[in-house]
């Protein structure tokens, strides 16, 4: 694996300590190291849609190594941008994935419209509380992808010195 520097071009939000602990406590609650009912691949097959969604380098960066780590096959992965027009996923991740993206996106008037069915279609296969992680996953992913965007956090290659 080839070292990474992230780099802010425009805001250092860690200087404004209510964002920070904002941003943190998604991370605790909701992030690739909490602990969730769900299905740890699922919930990272989430957070890596929901950073494609918003195109965010640092969050792509990032998910992409934590779904490899999380066992995610890599055909799964590469094919994530498009994973309705795939044999990857069962009933209640295609749901999962579908409420993900219409959470993302409910501003688009298409998707909000379509919303409660996105919701029914999650709650077939979900419990209440399954359900609120989810929320949690794709509210905390969006927060992030926001905050790592508003600050211009771009990964680079580290620079390596050879003695």
């Amino acid at each position: 694996m080839t070292d990474v520097t992230i780099t802010n071009r425009r805001a250092d939000s860690s200087a404004n300590e209510d964002l920070a602990a904002l941003a943190r406590h998604g991370a605790d609650a909701f992030g690739y190291k909490a602990q969730l009912r769900i299905d740890p691949q699922l919930a990272q097959l989430l957070r890596l849609r929901v950073s494609q969604i918003n195109n965010c380098a640092y969050c792509l960066n990032l998910h992409y190594e934590a779904a490899r780590d999380a066992g995610v096959p890599r055909p799964v992965i590469d094919t994530l941008t498009a994973w309705w027009e795939t044999d990857f996923h069962d009933d209640a991740a295609r749901a999962a994935l579908a409420y993900s993206e219409a959470l993302t996106r409910v501003a688009d008037a298409t998707v909000g419209a379509d919303f409660g069915a996105r919701h029914n279609a999650l709650a077939e296969h979900f419990s209440s509380e399954e359900i609120v992680e989810i929320i949690g996953i794709v509210i905390n992913m969006n927060v992030w992808t926001r905050l790592k965007m508003a600050e211009g956090a771009t990964p680079g290659l580290a620079e390596h010195t050879t003695a």
